[in-house]
């Protein structure tokens, strides 16, 4: 667990903004900590609709619209959402703030599966690694509720810098959910640390920054890459892993990998779950991040501590 701290905003010289700022979001993660620091002054836009899939999306004609009149627009990278990077505009009309490019961000290597036994500790130095060093990122960052405290952070001195009339609101909305992270944070880690040696397999290698951050003992991914189905030689290894007794749960997600994950564990006496990376199942809006964070942790420790009864 880590104590979540506001800094100091700066404030420029900017104009004072007539209006709110128009802010545009990729996921429903980053729209929920957006609205979040915005509170009642304006509504984000998001554009992803939920269920949808992040890596490859078309836009309408009127959300291309919103994004070229944008003030700010807050999305994760260019690593999720390459679709998006292709139609940002570059005219100057808007600001854009790559979460996972900001000072502070805990990264991790892109397809970096972590053994029951690791130390986890011994991974810190590396997933702090702040800006691009040549290595490919996982890009599912906000399910650490670290890199949500740094975001935060960030979204309200993008909004104080560029809306300094509220930069006051700006700046006790984001304390103010900072404070609640970090009982959400605190919480998960009580819920989860009787389950912290329990091994899962999950479909999709999207929460290595969620295991890491309490500990978990996850055994790997049924699919390691966003854009290709498991070969048979992943699933050949995935089947001992799962026949050596390591394995007490596996996890599908609510939009796909249903159907393989119960295959994969039909006739044996290994847990199934569902878990919802993206938050597809929540409404969008100021509650989402943490009820996201607080739905994965429900679902493991469930799935987890019913293998052990």
């Amino acid at each position: 667990m880590y104590r979540f701290t506001l800094p100091a905003l700066f404030l420029s010289a900017t104009p004072l903004a007539a209006d709110p700022p128009r802010v545009v979001t990729d996921i429903a993660p980053v729209h929920s900590l957006v609205a979040t620091v915005i509170g009642d002054l304006a509504r984000p836009e998001l554009l992803l609709p939920q269920g949808a899939d992040p890596h490859a999306f078309q836009m309408r004609p009127s959300q291309m619209r919103a994004l070229s009149q944008a003030d700010l627009v807050f999305w994760v990278g260019a690593e999720l959402t390459p679709w998006l990077e292709r139609a940002l505009p570059g005219d100057g009309t808007s600001r854009t703030v790559a979460l996972l490019d900001l000072p502070g961000t805990h990264l991790r290597e892109a397809s970096h599966s972590h053994d029951a036994h690791d130390d986890h500790s011994d991974h810190d130095d590396h997933e702090k690694n702040e800006h691009h060093d040549g290595h490919a990122h996982d890009p599912h960052a906000w399910l650490s509720p670290e890199n949500g405290a740094v975001w935060l952070n960030e979204i309200a001195q993008a909004l104080a810098h560029h809306d300094p009339e509220n930069a006051e609101q700006y700046r006790a909305n984001a304390t103010d959910a900072l404070a609640r992270l970090q009982q959400t944070d605190t919480e998960i880690a009580t819920l989860l640390d009787p389950v912290r040696n329990h091994g899962f397999v999950v479909f999709h290698d999207a929460y290595g920054y969620f295991t890491d951050h309490y500990g978990l003992s996850s055994l790997g991914a049924v699919r390691e890459s966003d854009s290709a189905p498991p070969s048979a030689a992943r699933l050949a290894e995935i089947e001992e892993l799962l026949n050596s007794g390591r394995v007490a749960c596996v996890f599908a997600e609510a939009a796909e990998g249903q159907d393989m994950m119960r295959d994969l564990v039909d006739g044996t006496n290994i847990g199934f779950g569902v878990l919802d990376p993206n938050g597809s199942n929540l409404l969008p809006g100021p509650n989402l991040y943490t009820d996201l964070l607080q739905g994965q942790a429900g679902a493991i420790a469930e799935c987890l501590g019913d293998s052990a009864s």
